[in-house]
């Protein structure tokens, strides 16, 4: 039987340095108006996974999504969990229109961590001048990091808020949403380079623990590719999100096309 969850997406980056999330640059791109980040969208994708598992998911689980098309500001979106052997196949629609797929997992015990000089490097803080995104700048090996994101009660409770979440699982227990978790993979590219208008086009994450309220998040990164694929400029990076302790909150292969065939 087939979980089902429907929600009101919400543009949470109008304002945001990347202009895909504004209407007039998405419809110079050929999108219908401004695009409802990917991160968002992975956030409404979670809600099966946790109604499912509860927060032995957010301490161990899996999920990989891949965003197809658009979701706009105030759509009315239905994610499906189908049923896959032991897991779940993730849908995410907009009426007819499929927006993303994916997959989530509750594996029987925490996977060994991945070897940190193969992933993720020692934290390094955002340069204070920030180079623009180039093949340079975003060379294979290249280290990026964030600024400590220190989760207050506001800003988890506003997170809550804006991605319309009715799971009472995060403010009865303290913990943080796997969607403000993700929006770090984010900030490791935002906060290192200056970016044109960009689209994150999809993610691969293995929760280790379950983040919570006080928690100073960083993101760790290594970008581990940058091809050109059918136009596009796309990088690849291999995260590891920490609290202030250093201990993992989630390991994150991050996809995103930091140069579209447009601005080319």
């Amino acid at each position: 039987m087939a979980l089902r969850y429907e929600v009101r997406a919400h543009n949470l980056s109008a304002q945001s340095e990347n202009k895909i999330h504004d209407d007039s640059v998405a419809r110079r791109f050929g999108f219908r108006g401004a695009l409802v980040p990917g991160v968002e969208v992975y956030a409404y994708a979670c809600h099966p996974a946790v109604q499912r598992w509860g927060r032995a998911w957010l301490e161990r689980g899996t999920a990989e999504c891949r965003f197809l098309s658009p979701v706009h500001d105030e759509e009315l979106v239905e994610v499906e969990a189908e049923a896959d052997g032991e897991g779940l196949a993730l849908t995410v629609r907009r009426g007819e229109t499929v927006c993303a797929t994916g997959r989530a997992d509750l594996p029987a015990a925490t996977p060994p961590a991945e070897s940190p000089e193969g992933k993720a490097p020692p934290w390094r803080a955002p340069p204070a001048e920030r180079p623009p995104a180039s093949e340079a700048s975003l060379a294979p090996g290249a280290i990026l990091g964030t600024a400590p994101l220190e989760v207050t009660p506001e800003a988890a409770a506003a997170y809550l808020a804006a991605v319309r979440e009715t799971d009472p699982l995060y403010a009865e227990a303290g913990l943080v949403h796997p969607g403000m978790v993700l929006r770090l993979c984010n900030q490791a590219l935002v906060q290192n380079v200056v970016l044109g208008p960009w689209i994150h086009t999809g993610s691969r994450v293995r929760n280790r623990a379950a983040a919570r309220l006080g928690d100073s998040l960083v993101a760790r990164a290594r970008v581990t590719a940058n091809a050109e694929r059918k136009g596009h400029k796309i990088v690849e990076l291999a995260v590891l999100v920490t609290n202030g302790a250093g201990a993992a909150i989630a390991e994150v292969d991050h996809v995103a096309i930091w140069r579209p065939r447009q601005l080319a």
